[in-house]
């Protein structure tokens, strides 16, 4: 039987239990049988893989592929995924680069079958990274499965910090939280941004982003948001909003109200 992680309590509480307990628990889920025999697959397999046909004809590695990179749902969707990896990310009109969820962008240029430089596939620690991002995602689904604001709350900590790396503008590494559905809600939620928010203009998304953003943290420079301190701060405020969202739905909303106002102390 596979170990599912335990989650106790939910809001800060949760996620108080999750982190003193995360080493462990991840360590004993990632030796459960399933997870086990598809990293073991993918890293004996992948460097046999040289295009995008070879990568969705093979569902055992096609489900690790996906998985890394937060698209598990669109395992059925061969054709989509093939042209996601084999136009790749390098002309602004291949579809990678159209879609609004930046993750198919992320996922394309990773293994590199549509970009100048080929198959990333033979590059020494490329099986390494993606059974890496395969680990984590999993872990987070499976936190998911019982408390999704814990799941996306998980997510923020692993992927800020990731794209505070890269070498992009800040406003390039705005866009690439505004279009990773993950991080974007937990971003929306700190900020106390309405869902309906994302209809209007991006441009005028970015700018209500970043000024809320530094409002509320003193910055909007991503890379500082994702330094520990702020990035806790983050998660703090996401969490306590979160929580008192679903109490307000389920009370009179005192409780809520309370959780609120704590919010401006985090």
């Amino acid at each position: 039987m596979s170990f599912q992680p335990v989650i106790v309590g939910s809001g800060l509480v949760g996620w108080n239990f999750l982190q003193s307990t995360f080493d462990r628990q991840n360590e004993l889920f990632q030796k459960s049988p399933l997870i086990f025999r598809d990293t073991e697959y993918f890293a004996e397999n992948i460097a046999n893989v040289q295009s995008a046909e070879d990568l969705v004809n093979d569902r055992r590695l096609l489900r690790v592929a996906l998985k890394a990179f937060g698209l598990q749902d669109d395992i059925n969707s061969k054709a989509l995924i093939s042209k996601v990896l084999s136009e790749g990310t390098e002309s602004s009109s291949s579809l990678a680069n159209k879609l609004s969820d930046s993750r198919y962008a992320e996922f394309s240029k990773a293994f590199g079958f549509g970009n100048a430089d080929g198959a990333q596939t033979l590059v020494d620690g490329f099986a390494e990274d993606i059974i890496a991002r395969y680990n984590s995602q999993s872990f987070e689904i499976a936190v998911g499965d019982q408390n999704e604001t814990l799941r996306l709350a998980l997510n923020a900590e692993r992927k800020l910090p990731e794209l505070a790396e890269q070498s992009s503008s800040n406003d390039s590494l705005w866009y690439q939280i505004m279009g990773t559905p993950p991080l974007r809600a937990v971003f929306e939620s700190a900020l106390g941004l309405p869902s309906s928010f994302g209809q209007i203009d991006i441009d005028q998304q970015l700018e209500v982003f970043q000024d809320k953003a530094n409002q509320r943290w003193g910055t909007n420079d991503v890379r500082e948001l994702a330094t520990p301190e702020i990035l806790e701060e983050i998660t703090k405020t996401y969490l306590l909003r979160e929580q008192a969202e679903e109490i307000g739905s389920s009370s009179s909303g005192s409780i809520a109200l309370t959780l609120l106002q704590s919010i401006s102390y985090v």
